[in-house]
């Protein structure tokens, strides 16, 4: 039996944050994950789009957006300084690209659209410019023609999710996490408070604090008592890579996004010539299928865009699953259950988010305090009465 003081269930890019900030703070941390790195984050944009993205009735989400958006350039420096020194530039780098974004409409009802969307951009505060279409093509020459309109926003920036995993890999592994890299299969609760994990194979592991942070899989951990489970349903996304070959380049300076036919369609360019685009949005159960159908309304949409895109080529398809809580919401910090915590929910904004919840964790588990920024975000909004009584064998 090996214990800590913090095992963390999870670790795709949010369990490795919460990790290596509870590390930072001298905590002997653990992560339980047959496969630590991977998750979502090999298959998600990396678009930090705090503005872009805003909805309707998530104006207390876009708090905490705008907070971990608001971090990212001094934790990519300090995670490039923790995986090799930055000032001699053997830092891990992760891709982040202060680019900014152009959303276009493509006909009236999608410029209609826009417009309300800038209109509430305003209100509550944010930055970001109309344009004409002719505008739009002159930043954006590969743009349609037929292009009415959009907005330019140039503070949501990108950064790469695949590299962005590998450096707080390293990160954690150079701080001292130590890594399990079996499944996680039942939580253990004594006590009236959850004190560990069984892994596959029957390795029983102790620690004071368990943060579950396993993504779409978080409310799949047996022995979790029911009150506390984390209400997180998988949304399935299909993505394409392409490659844009010297001849073509540059092709695109910034994320590019649309609705076209009711669809939400994206474009991001890396300075390695790669081209990301997405993203379907199915409700499909755990099925992770890459679909003829789904790579043809892609490159559909895609097309209607930036016509150019068909002559790129095709490098990868790939499908994954966003954890989505029932307000599209994180779930962070303490649950009723002592000793459990939650760190999951993120939805569409993970990577964005990243930043602000590894600091928000880091708080909890060594103060036991929720920020203020993170209250609007506690597990409870979802299971107000304390759990029943639970008691495992040990």
């Amino acid at each position: 039996m090996r214990s800590s003081d913090v095992l963390v269930v999870g670790g795709g890019i949010i369990g490795l944050v919460t990790a290596w900030r509870a590390a930072q703070r001298g905590l002997r941390t653990a992560v339980a994950d047959p496969d630590p790195g991977g998750g979502a984050a090999r298959v998600a944009a990396g678009m930090l789009a705090a503005v872009t993205e805003l909805h309707y009735g998530e104006e207390t989400l876009l708090g905490l957006n705008l907070a971990s958006a608001r971090r990212y350039p001094d934790f990519v420096a300090e995670l490039a300084e923790a995986t090799g020194g930055a000032a001699a530039g053997s830092g891990h780098d992760v891709g982040y690209r202060a680019c900014g974004t152009l959303a276009v409409a493509l006909d009236a009802d999608d410029r209609a659209h826009l417009r309300e969307l800038h209109a509430l951009q305003t209100r509550c505060g944010l930055t970001s410019e109309w344009l004409s279409g002719r505008e739009c093509r002159r930043l954006e020459p590969m743009l349609a023609p037929g292009v009415r309109g959009g907005l330019r926003v140039d503070g949501d920036h990108q950064v790469d999710p695949r590299r962005l995993a590998a450096a707080l890999l390293l990160a954690c592994e150079r701080a001292g996490v130590v890594f399990h890299r079996v499944l996680a299969e039942r939580l253990t609760v004594a006590g009236d408070r959850a004190r560990g994990v069984v892994l596959a194979g029957g390795e029983e592991l102790t620690a004071d604090q368990v943060v579950l942070a396993a993504g779409s899989l978080s409310g799949r951990l047996a022995g979790v008592p029911e009150e506390v489970l984390p209400p997180v349903r998988p949304v399935k996304g299909q993505v394409l890579r392409l490659r844009v070959p010297a001849a073509y380049a540059p092709f695109l300076s910034r994320t590019v996004r649309a609705v076209v036919r009711g669809s939400h369609v994206y474009l991001v360019p890396r300075e390695n010539g790669e081209l990301v685009v997405g993203a379907t949005s199915e409700e499909l159960g755990w099925d992770t299928t890459v679909t003829a159908g789904g790579v043809y309304e892609l490159l559909r949409d895609a097309h209607e865009l930036v016509p150019g895109i068909t002559e790129l080529p095709l490098t990868e398809t790939r499908a994954g699953l966003r954890p989505a809580s029932p307000d599209n919401a994180p779930l962070l910090g303490p649950t009723a259950l002592p000793g459990l915590h939650l760190a999951t929910g993120h939805y569409r904004n993970g990577v964005l988010l990243t930043p602000v919840t590894g600091d928000v964790m880091a708080e909890v588990l060594t103060t036991g305090t929720l920020p203020d920024e993170a209250r609007p975000f506690t597990p409870r909004r979802f299971s107000p009465t304390p759990p029943v009584r639970q008691e495992q064998p040990a």
